[in-house]
């Protein structure tokens, strides 16, 4: 619980900052809205030629766009400003602040930022997301509910890891952001469900990146596809993929010789 309230306290300090600069709210609408147009657009000229596409339909490729948008949201809200901010603290010495408080080190530098006005895209994921299920015309039993859920849950928490680990490297090296970038990059092919990638490309969006776990894995739990013994697969591969960041972040803090060396 004192986790939780450390997290609640830096949000509503977040939330305080970001309220600040309102305008900033119109400028992510409108990039929002714009990112929105450009992958409807691609949507719509795919179904010109086609009724399916690797077996997707198109109120399902739809919540497949949703769920990419709200994940996305979720990402540039929650993970990314704490993994940037991590990586610059390293870089200038000044992490040595985090490291001194009277709570788990990674836990802190996980929960101390928060880019509010990215919100927008999880609103805006979820209107997508409520548009295809109507399209769908699909009555959501509580397996479909509850497994859309914990799928989402465990696909951020791999993302998550994902994000530490490739932040961790600035222990060792300067400047890590670009590989941020390049994870942000192969985050955009989520916005297709991986079944219709070559199978290279699958694994890697699987167990590389876990993209698929993000995105199209609890697509499949609200369309129907979802099988127990994929859901129980992702459930390892979280738990592994956490333990390793752990393991992988205290590795790195041995390595850490803060603004005093």
């Amino acid at each position: 619980m004192s986790y939780l309230r450390l997290w609640w306290v830096h949000l509503r300090v977040g939330v305080m900052n970001e309220l600040q600069y309102r305008v900033n709210f119109f400028v992510q609408l409108f990039n929002s809205l714009l990112s929105l147009g450009v992958g409807l657009a691609g949507w719509a000229i795919v179904f010109t030629y086609t009724e399916t596409l690797g077996g997707w339909g198109r109120a399902e490729l739809l919540a497949v766009m949703g769920i990419h948008i709200l994940m996305g949201g979720l990402i540039n809200t929650f993970i990314d400003p704490n993994m940037i901010r991590l990586m610059q603290e390293v870089r200038l010495g000044t992490l040595d602040y985090a490291l001194v408080k009277p709570k788990d080190a990674q836990v802190l530098v996980s929960v101390r930022q928060t880019d509010f006005w990215q919100m927008v895209d999880v609103l805006i994921g979820l209107s997508v997301l409520m548009v295809a299920l109507l399209q769908l015309k699909s009555q959501l039993g509580l397996w479909q509910t509850l497994a859309f859920g914990v799928a989402l849950l465990l696909g951020g928490l791999m993302i998550y890891s994902v994000f530490l680990m490739l932040a961790t490297w600035s222990f060792w090296f300067v400047r890590v952001g670009n590989i941020l970038q390049i994870f942000r990059g192969i985050y955009e092919a989520g916005r297709w469900p991986v079944d219709i990638y070559p199978d290279w490309l699958r694994f890697g969006l699987t167990f590389l990146a876990p993209v698929a776990f993000a995105v199209t894995v609890p697509a499949q739990a609200l369309t129907g596809r979802l099988t127990p013994l994929t859901l129980g697969g992702a459930a390892l591969l979280a738990i592994g993929l956490l333990s390793l960041s752990r393991w992988f972040w205290n590795f790195g803090l041995r390595h850490y010789t803060g603004a005093s060396a």
